[in-house]
């Protein structure tokens, strides 16, 4: 579940009463994570103050953490969203459809967003936090550019109606603060590197000589990045910004790969010229689309500087620490040993 909201939503406009944290999403891959460092006793925590209440927003609420607060509501219907942002300070919204149902994406991404937006603007709430992602873009090559350098101009329904999120998002009078990921790894991941352990499986790795360079994050880092935001003193001026979120230090789809494969248990695979690599790729993986395969094979990696200046947050130690401090969980999910 995710969504995005218009330009007619306003998020200051009623009276603001609370220092609620509330997380759209937060029962899924990244909202999860940005619910355990708020409630974490040695979470992220910039320009000090107590832990504030956490409020969970989510479709099907799992198991309460502790500390926090489960509200059921859908994004696609408004109705179910009155009264989840009373008494709200900041909204990390977190929650979105990455699927290829064009209508869905519209649903969720854009005008469950919009009547989110509609809701927080009755309860006056003063920030809002939007997960996107660098999707938005479109295709590439991308090599290093800012988040000033590239005019969106996403390929997939599923980034058009996120783009149209952010817009309305930073078109509120709440201050508004874009987030856009590239590749998110880490324990909960379901798109990132299971892709590439079917890829290993199915067809043996990269071509031959070919091996695009990516930014990538730990979904644990974007976490500290979102709760940071969330319990900073918003600067004048400092709403409607977009960061770009990444380890600063790109990482080459080969070694990510390698990784991987010695995590289950997986031997070399075969030596493919590009041609036969893609024939191979669209017939053991049709589902991956021309842009998907892309992102595999050619750079898409990012200027995310800005954001740890703004944080003062320490990027963390880079992909291969990360990764292998959640190798068990992705052997243990993906099936070590399993050809």
């Amino acid at each position: 579940m995710r969504s995005e909201a218009s330009a007619r939503g306003n998020c200051a406009t009623g009276p603001h009463t609370g220092n609620t944290v509330l997380v759209v999403g937060g029962t899924g891959f990244t909202g999860g994570a940005i619910v355990r460092h708020l409630t974490s006793p040695g979470g992220t925590r910039t320009g000090g103050g107590s832990t504030p209440p956490v409020r969970v927003l989510a479709r099907q609420p799992a198991e309460p953490a502790p500390g926090t607060e489960q509200v059921s509501a859908d994004l696609t219907d408004p109705r179910s969203l009155r009264g989840s942002c009373a008494g709200v300070d900041t909204i990390i919204h977190a929650a979105s459809y990455v699927g290829s149902d064009a209508k869905r994406c519209h649903d969720v991404n854009y005008a469950g967003t919009q009547a989110l937006l509609e809701e927080a603007a009755t309860a006056g709430v003063r920030s809002v936090v939007y997960i996107s992602t660098t999707a938005v873009y479109g295709h590439g090559p991308h090599r290093g550019p800012d988040e000033t350098a590239l005019t969106p101009a996403p390929v997939s329904a599923a980034s058009r109606w996120r783009l149209a999120a952010e817009r309305a998002v930073l078109d509120t009078d709440a201050e508004g603060v874009i987030l856009r990921p590239h590749l998110v790894h880490g324990h909960g991941d379901r798109h990132v590197l299971p892709v590439l352990a079917q890829l290993l499986r199915r067809v043996g790795g990269l071509p031959d000589g070919v091996s695009g360079r990516s930014s990538m994050v730990c979904v644990d880092d974007l976490a500290r990045v979102a709760v940071a935001l969330a319990r900073s003193p918003t600067e004048q001026g400092a709403g409607g910004a977009v960061h770009h979120v990444a380890h600063p230090r790109p990482v080459r789809m080969h070694d990510v790969l390698d990784a991987l494969s010695r995590t289950l248990g997986l031997p070399p695979g075969p030596a493919l010229t590009a041609a036969e690599h893609r024939r191979r790729t669209t017939e053991f993986m049709p589902r991956l689309s021309d842009h998907q395969y892309a992102l595999l094979t050619q750079d898409h990696w990012y200027d995310s500087s800005s954001i740890w200046r703004r944080t003062g947050l320490d990027p963390g130690p880079g992909f291969e620490a990360r990764f292998a401090a959640a190798a068990e969980w992705y052997a243990r999910t993906l099936g070590a040993g399993r050809q």
